[in-house]
């Protein structure tokens, strides 16, 4: 019994004992640091520190509580550098597809010139037949644009269709005499005017 005795006080001792060197340790660390920190006026601080307190502020929610050298609001300024370094690699620029080879460009320039009725599904289907793989976006980059006629302006239009057209209007008027007349009004391409009234 006497030895289960000393065998729990050597455990509960060494417990103690162990917890009282962290803590004196600490209380050690703590003075010296206050210390460093009347004397410094900025410490040297390198990229593996910041890194480190980065991942601090993420996994630590008791981070602030031990910071001495520098403001909290510093290491959360790390923090953010770090974050926009992170997206920018993340989405960096990849490489797209390789360029396809000159000769196929000049073939496809040169059968969309010499067949203008043709679209870019067509030329694919005949530069596969060839034996080129060539996806349909590559080719519709290299096809040249054939110019279209331009189109006639408004003015144009009117003054090409004018005897064609026609107009026509269904109103109302009331009177002097409190009488309502029933207009009905067709414009016709010559400039005639025709009112009925009803």
């Amino acid at each position: 019994m006497r030895g289960i005795l000393q065998a729990v006080w050597r455990l509960v001792k060494s417990f103690f004992s162990k917890w009282a060197n962290i803590a004196f340790e600490n209380i050690a660390l703590r003075h010296q640091l206050a210390v460093l920190q009347r004397s410094v006026e900025r410490p040297k601080i390198h990229r593996r520190d910041r890194i480190l307190w980065s991942w601090l502020l993420r996994l630590w929610p008791r981070w602030q509580s031990v910071l001495l050298i520098v403001r909290p609001e510093t290491v959360i300024g790390w923090h953010k550098q770090g974050f926009k370094l992170y997206w920018r690699w993340k989405s960096r620029a990849k490489q797209g597809r390789p360029c396809i080879e000159r000769d196929i460009r000049d073939l496809i320039r040169r059968m969309s010139r010499e067949n203008p009725t043709w679209g870019a599904p067509r030329i694919q289907s005949e530069l596969r037949l060839l034996g080129h793989e060539v996806a349909d976006s590559t080719v519709a980059r290299y096809m040249v644009r054939q110019r279209k006629p331009p189109s006639q302006t408004w003015r144009t239009f009117l003054a090409n269709h004018m005897k064609q057209t026609a107009a026509i209007d269904f109103f109302t008027v009331p009177t002097v005499t409190f009488r309502v007349l029933f207009c009905f009004i067709v414009l016709m391409g010559c400039p005639r005017f025709m009112c009925h009234t009803l």
